[in-house]
């Protein structure tokens, strides 16, 4: 296991644990931006519990779980392209490079672990 995969996928894990914080703490940002892109605010549980299960699925693809870590770190991808379309599709684009920082740990996590 690489230096660069263990400090890769910790900080996507850091990353997405903190934005998992904040989704359920319901900080005023979150739910404004969240408003801005036209996504319901019921729908906050749902995407924290994604962002927890990836950054959880990492986790565990770092303790050995290898093809675990591979399928949470597509699922981020995937998750954070539908993130970066929604920002795209409501014209949003002053913070986009946010869910596009959150994208671009989840891709690096995914080429680091389809690379060990």
């Amino acid at each position: 296991m690489s230096t660069a995969l263990i400090a890769v996928v910790g900080v996507t894990i850091a990353a997405n644990a903190a934005i998992v914080v904040a989704d359920l703490a319901r900080i005023p940002f979150v739910l404004a931006n969240m408003a801005e892109v036209n996504v319901p605010r019921a729908a906050l549980p749902a995407l924290a519990a994604l962002k927890a299960a990836g950054a959880a699925g990492l986790l565990l693809g770092l303790l050995g779980a290898d093809a675990l870590g591979v399928a949470a770190a597509a699922g981020l991808v995937l998750f954070y392209l539908g993130a970066v379309a929604a920002h795209v599709r409501a014209r949003v684009f002053y913070n986009i490079a946010i869910p596009g920082a959150f994208l671009a740990l989840a891709v690096a996590s995914l080429v680091l672990m389809l690379g060990e």
